[in-house]
């Protein structure tokens, strides 16, 4: 098993491309479930996730094939053609569905198109029960029956869906898009209230609309959909991502550099930029994206709370915790997303960090200097931010479990290389 090894303290300086997000390209992919022609998706990133998620369409009969690279070239930005003339298999398995939670975004097309599916309850990172209830109360409003029968979801439709009024009794991203994509071929209306907002919902139902959706109130928390009789094929580019982002920007100020993240915008991600600013960083647009720095002085505690968007993303949570344990003076950290996402926590301990737990919020005191550690990643965001503190630590940091990473983050250790970091991916030996 491979692991991450960074000797930090080292300020990072130079160019990161950002490439499409991870979070808008799973559901993207499985749109191509609600139409026999082809969805062409441009800027997809090379990561782990997507390439689970492709296995799991083609055994539904998805045709898949790389049509070369976006215009900013190197391994990012790929373009992929996906056509699901006909669906081979409505059942999606354990096997496949077990690596990844998004898999159960295939429920809702797969329902509005062929009137059934049977999905493998998800797996993915152990950071709480994200439970599926939503998704499947949400169905059963536009008409699927649905049981629940040894770990599978069976959803049948056979008359298919009818629009309705649907008020989520919490925000959740996953659910409005699942439900999104089965209203678009339900009859009559369907009105989303209390919607996600998120960048990668708004970038779906763009999506979705150049496939022949009739959606309004994009970018509200109310979405009205009509249903269409038949959705037709598109060409689309993923937006740029955000957490990615973040994490990179993050990078920059962590260790005082001077970096510019080049195909992203300023406001997929405003309110982590303010807290950055908060934080002592320096943030400025560019022609081409945005630019942090932190060139004098020290980080200053500030207090974080995660909020659906606009607000603070939960999955920069763990980054923006590794940046201010460095910080001077204190910063209150508070998770109202996933009530189990601190798991990074005694992983930065052992680097030197002042951090204690109470019920959802971390405080976290600033200390001189983090030292270097070997330590474990136990998620996607945990682990990049153990090598964020393994970037500003002095000494040798070890990050193992770096397969979590490889879900999120492409090249990772390339990209930070290029700009000044001592990091490598190491082969771990047999002892």
């Amino acid at each position: 098993m491979d692991k991450i090894r960074i000797r930090g303290a080292k300020p990072l300086r130079g160019t990161i491309v950002i490439g499409g997000a991870k979070n808008a390209a799973l559901p993207l992919m499985t749109a191509s479930l609600l139409t026999e022609d082809t969805l062409t998706l441009a800027n997809l990133p090379h990561l782990a996730d997507i390439t689970t998620l492709a296995n799991l369409l083609v055994q539904h009969g998805v045709e898949i094939r790389m049509d070369g690279h976006s215009p900013n070239g190197g391994h990012a930005g790929r373009v992929l053609s996906l056509t699901a003339a006909k669906i081979a298999s409505t059942t999606a398995p354990y096997d496949l569905v077990r690596k990844m939670r998004a898999s159960v975004l295939v429920l809702g097309p797969l329902v509005a198109r062929q009137g059934k599916a049977k999905v493998s309850l998800p797996g993915g990172c152990a950071i709480g029960a994200r439970p599926v209830d939503l998704h499947l109360k949400a169905l059963q409003q536009l008409g699927a029956r649905i049981e629940l029968k040894e770990g599978y979801i069976d959803a049948e439709a056979p008359n298919g869906l009818t629009g309705a009024e649907i008020v989520f009794p919490q925000v959740s991203v996953g659910a409005t898009e699942n439900i999104m994509m089965a209203a678009t071929l339900a009859k009559g209306e369907t009105v989303l209230a209390n919607a996600a907002r998120e960048p990668e919902v708004t970038d779906l139902a763009h999506c979705l609309q150049a496939m022949g959706a009739k959606i309004d109130g994009i970018g509200t928390d109310t979405l009205r959909i009509t249903g269409v009789k038949a959705l037709h094929g598109a060409r689309h580019e993923i937006v740029a991502d955000r957490i990615e982002t973040g994490t990179y920007a993050m990078a920059a100020a962590i260790t005082g550099g001077d970096v510019e993240l080049v195909g992203t915008r300023a406001d997929l991600m405003n309110a982590a930029l303010d807290v950055l600013r908060q934080a002592g960083a320096t943030v400025t647009p560019t022609e081409k994206g945005i630019r942090v720095q932190r060139l004098e002085g020290p980080l200053r505690g500030t207090d974080v709370m995660t909020e659906p968007f606009p607000g603070f993303p939960t999955d920069l949570q763990a980054q923006i915790m590794a940046l201010l344990t460095t910080a001077d003076g204190a910063s209150m950290i508070t998770e109202t997303i996933f009530e189990n996402r601190f798991m990074h926590v005694p992983e930065l301990r052992r680097m030197g960090a002042n951090i204690n737990l109470h019920g959802s919020s971390a405080m976290v005191r600033g200390v001189p200097r983090l030292t270097g550690a070997p330590v474990m990643a136990t998620d996607l965001r945990a682990s990049v931010s153990l090598v964020l503190a393994g970037l500003a630590a002095e000494g040798e940091t070890l990050v193992s479990r770096v397969y979590h990473l490889d879900r999120g983050y492409e090249r990772l250790e390339e990209k930070l290389a290029a700009c000044g970091a001592d990091i490598e991916r190491v082969k771990e030996t047999a002892g």
